[in-house]
C-alpha cells in the first residue's frame, strides 16, 4: 500500500486536546500522547494494519473485516435495513434471525455497500490553487469542481470510490481511496429482541444487555473476497482498566462551528427537527396499527425515528446548557480577540459576521429549501427514485465540472445501486408517507403558495398521494433499469405518474438549490476555511478535525462513571440479562435465550463501556486492544454521550460495546454458529 500522507505534523506531546478526547485521522493519530499516558505507542505498522481492517458501509455504519475470507461484523441496526428487505410475511428475520449454515445460504443483501480505505492523500495544495481570489459562487463552483477532477482521475474502475473529503471546515483537503464492495451477503444476525433488548427505554443508557450484532461477507467476482489484513480475536476480551481502541466512521460533529452556527442549531435547526420527528413518530404509530404486517414492514423506519429523536434531543439539551454554552461563547471571543489584534490575521476578522448573516439568509429559506429541493414535503421512495432519474437524465450528459456533485462518476455505482434495488416497496406505506408529508408541504409553505398550488392543484394530499402511486410502474426495477440506460430521452418520454411530477417540479427545486449554493453554502465554505485557517495560525494545528465520516481512531479505557450519585460499573453479564428480562417487550429474552440458560455460563461478560470519543456513525466500529485485536463491538453511546456533538466530557461521556466473550458464546451456546465461531477463532479450531 502507498504510504498515508501525512497532512499535519505531529507535535510531540503538546496536543490541543486533553484526557481521552479525540476521533483522530489516522494520518494524525497522537501515538506519542498514547505512549505518556499509557506506554503504548501504535506504530506506522500497526496503524496501517488497523486501517485496512476496518470498514464502512455506506449507508451510515462502521464495521470491520474479521477474517480472511471477507466476513465482515457490524451492529444489528447497521444491517437492518438489508434484513428488512429480505424478510417476508412469513419469514421475518428481523423477528426470527438469520444463520446461513453453510456458505451457500449466505443471501445477499439488496442495497448494502461496505469499502474499505486503503488510501490517504493531501490534495489541500491543489485545493487551495483552485479556489484562490475567488469567493462566493465563482469559489463554489470551482471547489466542487475540482473535487470531481481529483475524485474522477482516482476512480479507475466501479470497484474504487475516492471521495474529496474537506477537514478542519476546509482548512485541509484528502483525498480517501477505498475499495469498493457492492456483493454483500447475509452471513448472521440474531433475533431483534436480543439485539435491542430495552428497546427505546434503553437506548443511549448503560448498564446494557445487548447483542447488537450482525455478520456479513462481501464477495469479489462471486466468491469470498480474500482480505489480506483483517482483525484477529482477542483470547480474553477486556476487564476494568484496560487500554481500548476504536477505529470506525463517526458520522458527524460539530465542535468546531462558530457560535452563529450553534445559535442556528439551538434555535431554529434542531427545534424544527425534533418536531417534524415526534410528528412523523405518531403517522407512523398509527399506520402500525393496521395491522401485523403493517407494523413488521415498518418497524425499521419506526425505530430510525425513534433513534433520532433521542440524538437530536440530547444535542439540544447540550446547547441549552448555560455553562457549557458560555464555555463556547469565551473561547470564540479569546480566538476574535486574537485575530484582531494580529495584525498578520485581521484579514480573517470579517469570517464570523459573515457566517452569522449567511446563517440569518437560510433561516429566511429554510422551508422552501426543504421542502422543495430536500424533499420533506415528498416522502416516498418511488419520489426519490423519479427525482434521481429525472435529474441523471438532465445531469450525466453535462462535463464533469458542471454537475451536481451527487451525480459525478465516482458516485454513479453508488446511485446504480440504489436504483436497481430489487428491495420490496410496500405501496400503503408509500401512500401514507406521501399524504402526510404532501400535508407538511402545505402546512409550511402555505395553499396559496405557487408551489403547493402547482403540486397539488385542487386536490387533496391524500387524492394526489393515491393517484401518484395508482399510475407509477417504478415498482419494476426492469422499467427503472430502462430509464436509466435510456438516458434523457427514456425519462422525457416516460408517461409514469411520478417521472411526471419530479420533471414537473424540478425547475422550482433547481432554482431554490441554486439560491442556497450560490448565497448561503458558499458563504460559509470560504468564511469556514478562513476561521480554520485563523485558528491553525493561533492554536497550531496539533488536534482532531471535527468528524466527516471518514475513518477515524481514538482511545480510551473501560471504566466506569458516577450518574446521580451512583456508581456506573463498566461491565456487565448474563446474569443481569436474566434478571432484567421481564418476559414482556421490549424487556423479553428470545426463546433461544431461555431455553439455552442451562447450558450458559452467567458470569460471561455482556456489554462494557469505554472512555472512547465516539458519536453517530460509529455504531459496528471493532473495539481492539493494543495487539490490534477484537475485544468488543461498538453500539451505542450513554445518554451523556449526546452533547459529544458539540463537546467531550471525559468525566461521564462513555461509549458502549458487547463484549467479544459474549459474542462468542451467544454464537456457540445459543445459536450453534459454529461455522462462524471457526472462522473467527480458528487458532481455537485447531488446537481442539
Amino acid at each position: 500500500m502507498k504510504r498515508i500522507a501525512i497532512v499535519i505534523a505531529l507535535v510531540a506531546g503538546a496536543a490541543v486536546s486533553h484526557a481521552d478526547e479525540g476521533m483522530w485521522t489516522y494520518n494524525h493519530f497522537p501515538s506519542d500522547q498514547v505512549k505518556q499516558k499509557y506506554g503504548f505507542s501504535p506504530d506506522a505498522k500497526w496503524l496501517e494494519h488497523a486501517q485496512l481492517s476496518s470498514a464502512r458501509i455506506s449507508q451510515g455504519c462502521s464495521a470491520s473485516f474479521v477474517s480472511e475470507n471477507g466476513l465482515v461484523m457490524t451492529n444489528h441496526h447497521c444491517a437492518r435495513s438489508c434484513i428488512q428487505q429480505l424478510s417476508t410475511p412469513k419469514n421475518d428475520m428481523v423477528a426470527q434471525g438469520f444463520y446461513a449454515k453453510n456458505l451457500p445460504d449466505e443471501v445477499k443483501c439488496p442495497e448494502m455497500e461496505i469499502n474499505q480505505l486503503v488510501e490517504i492523500s493531501d490534495v489541500t495544495a491543489r485545493m487551495s490553487k483552485a479556489t484562490a481570489g475567488l469567493s462566493g459562487k465563482p469559489y463554489n463552483d470551482a471547489e466542487k469542481a475540482e473535487s470531481s477532477r481529483i475524485e474522477k482521475e482516482c476512480a479507475s474502475s466501479d470497484s474504487v470510490r475516492c471521495d474529496v473529503v474537506s477537514l478542519y471546515h476546509g482548512g485541509a483537503y484528502n483525498l480517501y481511496k477505498y475499495r469498493r464492495y457492492q456483493d454483500v451477503r447475509l452471513v448472521f444476525a440474531p433475533e431483534e429482541a436480543i439485539a435491542f433488548f430495552g428497546g427505546d427505554p434503553d437506548n443511549f443508557m448503560f448498564p446494557r444487555y445487548d447483542l447488537d450484532v450482525s455478520f456479513v461477507r462481501v464477495y469479489d467476482g462471486g466468491k469470498p473476497a480474500h482480505m489480506d489484513s483483517y482483525f484477529r480475536w482477542s483470547p480474553a476480551g477486556v476487564k476494568d482498566g484496560d487500554l481500548t481502541f476504536v477505529s470506525g466512521h463517526p458520522g458527524g460533529t460539530q465542535r468546531q462551528l462558530t457560535i452563529a452556527e450553534l445559535e442556528a442549531q439551538r434555535e431554529w435547526n434542531l427545534p424544527r427537527a425534533l418536531i417534524r420527528l415526534a410528528e412523523m413518530r405518531g403517522m407512523i404509530a398509527e399506520y402500525q396499527n393496521r395491522g401485523p404486517e403493517e407494523k413488521r414492514h415498518s418497524n425499521a423506519m419506526l425505530f430510525g425515528i425513534e433513534n433520532s429523536f433521542k440524538a437530536l434531543n440530547g444535542r439540544l439539551e447540550a446547547l441549552q446548557d448555560k455553562e457549557f454554552f458560555a464555555s463556547k461563547v469565551a473561547e470564540e471571543k479569546a480566538l476574535r480577540a486574537k485575530v484582531d489584534n494580529d495584525a498578520a490575521l485581521k484579514q480573517y476578522a470579517a469570517a464570523w459576521d459573515a457566517v452569522a448573516k449567511a446563517e440569518s439568509e437560510y433561516h429566511q429559506i429554510e422551508n422552501p429549501y426543504e421542502f422543495m429541493e430536500g424533499n420533506a414535503g415528498f416522502s416516498s421512495t418511488y419520489f426519490g427514485l423519479a427525482k434521481l432519474l429525472v435529474r441523471a437524465g438532465d445531469e450525466r450528459p453535462k462535463p464533469l465540472d458542471k454537475r451536481f456533485r451527487e451525480y459525478r462518476d465516482s458516485n454513479l455505482p453508488a446511485l446504480t445501486q440504489r436504483l436497481l434495488s430489487p428491495a420490496p416497496i410496500y405501496d400503503e406505506l408509500e401512500t401514507a408517507r406521501l399524504t402526510w408529508s404532501l400535508t407538511k408541504l402545505r402546512e409550511k409553505l402555505g395553499a396559496d403558495h405557487p408551489f403547493v398550488k402547482k403540486v397539488l392543484g385542487k386536490q387533496s394530499p391524500a387524492e394526489v398521494a393515491k393517484n401518484l402511486i395508482a399510475h407509477t410502474k417504478l415498482r419494476d426495477v426492469a422499467y427503472r433499469k430502462q430509464l436509466w440506460d435510456g438516458g434523457k430521452k427514456a425519462v422525457d418520454a416516460s408517461d409514469d405518474a411520478f417521472i411526471k411530477l419530479a420533471r414537473f417540479i424540478d425547475g422550482d427545486a433547481r432554482a431554490i438549490r441554486k439560491r442556497y449554493e450560490d448565497n448561503i453554502e458558499s458563504v460559509l465554505k470560504k468564511n469556514d476555511e478562513a476561521i480554520a485557517k485563523a485558528r491553525f495560525a493561533v492554536e497550531g494545528m496539533n488536534t482532531y478535525p471535527d468528524a466527516t465520516f471518514t475513518l477515524r481512531l481514538s482511545y480510551g479505557t473501560v471504566k466506569g462513571y458516577n450518574e446521580n450519585g451512583r456508581f456506573i460499573a463498566p461491565l456487565t453479564n448474563f446474569a443481569g440479562a436474566f434478571e432484567r428480562a421481564t418476559g414482556r417487550d421490549p424487556f423479553a429474552l428470545p426463546a433461544t435465550w431461555n431455553a439455552a440458560k442451562p447450558k450458559l455460563v452467567m458470569k460471561t461478560p455482556f456489554d462494557f463501556c469505554t472512555t472512547n470519543d465516539i458519536i453517530g456513525g460509529n455504531s459496528g466500529s471493532p473495539v481492539i486492544n493494543q495487539k490490534g485485536e477484537i475485544v468488543g463491538l461498538i453500539f451505542d453511546g450513554n445518554i451523556q454521550s449526546l452533547g459529544g456533538e458539540y463537546g467531550f466530557d471525559p468525566k461521564v461521556n462513555r461509549a458502549v460495546a458487547v463484549h467479544s466473550e459474549a459474542l462468542i458464546h451467544a454464537l456457540d451456546k445459543i445459536y450453534g454458529a459454529e461455522r462462524i465461531v471457526n472462522e473467527l477463532r480458528p487458532q481455537k479450531r485447531a488446537t481442539r
